[in-house]
């Protein structure tokens, strides 16, 4: 069988972990057969950038024409983007309906702390995305208020989807508290819900950002839903997290376990388990693919897939924040 074609336009990280290197890995994972588009050339490793090089817009939009006009990619993911200048270049080809189902990644600033780009380049591409994922720092310096707490996200998840996202996911594994769990405001059609799930004891998570959104690219061009491609990715990132929480890659702050290599060994019971703790199987059987999880996606719209026989997340609730009660992803998520 054909597999999905997906692709990423972002830099490219020397160092691995992250920018197309991670997006790259988080494709194949899921299945999908992932192309790039990139923009810069950076320099860095776990412990920082170092230098950067921008791709002129000219040869991004060239890369672009050039993926486009032979593969049939379904999904497609952005980066870090560097300019207004490339951003312009993907809204060509936005406009013209050839990038199918985007999922925008605001990258602004690495994990080490380094400026990757500016705002205005994201804010140029927000009319055109069905999913943006920023984190909080991102989510604020998108909408000039601080987002320092789960109802901050709320709010700051509504203002981005007020600028033209279809599906706004502001993440939040940056915030200190709640202390034993991550939590994602969700917006969508003028409502908002949280999504729970349990933190991962790891100062690993270069990449992560990245890894979340490109799941979430895979998972649309695998045929899920917005909202099970969102549960899928926060379920493997932190699968990805935990399994190389004990890495010694570098000195600084690691990568993620994208292809399950170390996975935990209580993540690995013989059946993937839905919301609330119903078992759910892939259909026709547990995947062979390593976290590839399209069909049971499909076949079970309240399931959280990953790993072939992986445990995924306990818990995955979505809660209501007043006045926003009348969700009617109630009892979806």
């Amino acid at each position: 069988m054909t597999p999905p074609v997906t692709l990423t336009i972002a830099g490219s990280d020397s160092g691995g972990g992250a920018g197309i290197q991670a997006d790259l890995k988080a494709f194949a994972a899921h299945g999908c057969f992932g192309t790039s588009v990139i923009t810069a050339v950076t320099a860095q490793n776990t412990r920082g950038v170092t230098d950067i090089h921008p791709i002129p817009p000219a040869t991004v939009a060239s890369q672009l024409a050039a993926v486009l006009d032979d593969l049939p990619v379904a999904a497609v993911k952005t980066g870090m983007l560097g300019s207004p200048e490339i951003a312009d270049q993907i809204v060509e080809f936005a406009r013209a309906g050839r990038v199918p189902n985007l999922v925008v990644d605001p990258v602004l600033v690495s994990t080490t702390g380094y400026e990757l780009g500016v705002v205005e380049a994201i804010e140029r591409l927000l009319p055109y995305a069905l999913v943006v994922t920023p984190n909080v720092a991102e989510a604020a310096a998108l909408t000039g208020r601080p987002v320092t707490s789960p109802e901050e996200m709320v709010e700051a998840a509504t203002a981005l989807g007020e600028r033209g996202a279809q599906y706004v996911v502001v993440t939040g594994g940056d915030l200190p508290v709640p202390a034993e769990e991550v939590v994602e405001a969700v917006w969508t059609d003028g409502k908002c819900e949280l999504l729970r799930g349990p933190r991962v004891d790891s100062r690993h998570n270069h990449g992560s950002g990245c890894t979340f959104a490109a799941t979430v690219a895979a998972q649309l061009a695998q045929g899920a839903s917005v909202l099970d491609a969102v549960k899928t990715a926060k379920a493997y990132v932190v699968r990805a997290m935990a399994g190389s929480a004990d890495w010694k890659l570098g000195g600084g702050i690691g990568p993620l376990d994208h292809f399950g290599w170390s996975t935990p060994a209580h993540l690995k019971e013989e059946e993937s388990v839905g919301v609330g703790g119903s078992p759910a199987r892939h259909e026709g059987g547990i995947s062979s693919r390593p976290f590839r999880t399209g069909g049971g996606l499909r076949g079970h719209p309240g399931a959280v897939g990953g790993l072939p026989g992986a445990t995924p997340l306990p818990g995955l609730v979505a809660i209501s924040v007043p006045p926003l009660a009348s969700s009617p992803w109630q009892g979806l998520l």
